[in-house]
């Protein structure tokens, strides 16, 4: 893939060009904000801050699409001005709102799928250092930096497997297992939602993860429903890039770095 400045430039003209029908929608974890051990670690530097700043002045729309909730993604990045969609797009917090908007739907599974979290999280789990997190419709397990890592996913697996058994759907991230309800939730879904009812000139988003292959593949709905006419697709490359989402971006750049690179670009 090429990831030269000259060949991103190119890409993001069609923004540039009509930035107030254009749309910028990133990722927040190993995109704006570098991968932590600890998520609750997490943050944004101010030097991407300033640029992301600016392009929220200059662009019609502006949002963070996060596998964290709402909430936690507008901390991260703080910046009220914008958009998030949290939950992998489950939940919606708009520019000024103050509490997301939630999936009826989604919601009703809450409690069946925390239930089930919460039995499946026992003193083996807990022994391992492995985290769960309550996304509401969603419980993630997180593993990344336990002390014994291929261990702690040894017993992960075989909750998985208890998971579907019990009519859930799993879907693995980096170092993350998601327990889901059986409808639908990603990305992709979540940017068709916030963005269906509006015609935009063009858009690009950022990714880093298995999860935003669905966001890309939203880009290329909305492309087909007539709401999006042009569409870049940019891949975060780091040392654990899945390769599919290196086969399916328009371009790649490095790390968080080169998201903030990107950010000036569309500044030019």
């Amino acid at each position: 893939m090429p990831s030269d400045a000259a060949t991103i430039e190119e890409l993001l003209q069609p923004l540039r060009d009509d930035p107030k029908h254009s749309a910028v929608l990133l990722d927040v974890d190993g995109v704006l904000a570098p991968i932590v051990a600890q998520p609750d670690d997490a943050h944004m530097p101010e030097t991407t801050r300033r640029p992301l700043i600016e392009v929220a002045k200059r662009y019609g729309t502006v949002a963070c699409v996060s596998g964290r909730r709402a909430s936690d993604a507008r901390r991260i990045v703080s910046l009220g001005t914008i958009a998030y969609l949290g939950s992998h797009g489950s939940e919606v917090l708009l520019p000024g709102s103050i509490a997301p908007v939630l999936d009826g739907e989604l919601m009703a599974w809450t409690q069946r799928v925390q239930a089930f979290a919460h039995d499946a999280f026992g003193e083996k789990l807990r022994r391992l250092r492995v985290r769960l997190e309550d996304k509401e419709a969603i419980a993630a397990l997180h593993w990344r930096g336990v002390p014994d890592e291929d261990d702690a996913l040894a017993a992960i697996e075989d909750v998985a497997e208890a998971a579907e058994k019990a009519g859930f759907v799993t879907h693995w991230g980096r170092k993350v297992l998601e327990i889901r309800p059986p409808v639908r939730i990603d990305k992709g879904a979540g940017l068709v939602g916030l963005l269906g009812e509006t015609d935009l000139a063009a858009a690009v988003y950022v990714g880093d993860d298995v999860t935003d292959l669905d966001a890309f593949r939203g880009l290329s709905e909305l492309q087909e429903r007539g709401r999006l006419g042009y569409a870049v697709r940019v891949g975060v490359r780091s040392d654990e890039t899945p390769v599919a989402l290196e086969e399916e971006a328009d371009t790649l750049v490095d790390g968080p770095e080169g998201v903030r690179g990107l950010l000036r670009a569309l500044l030019l």
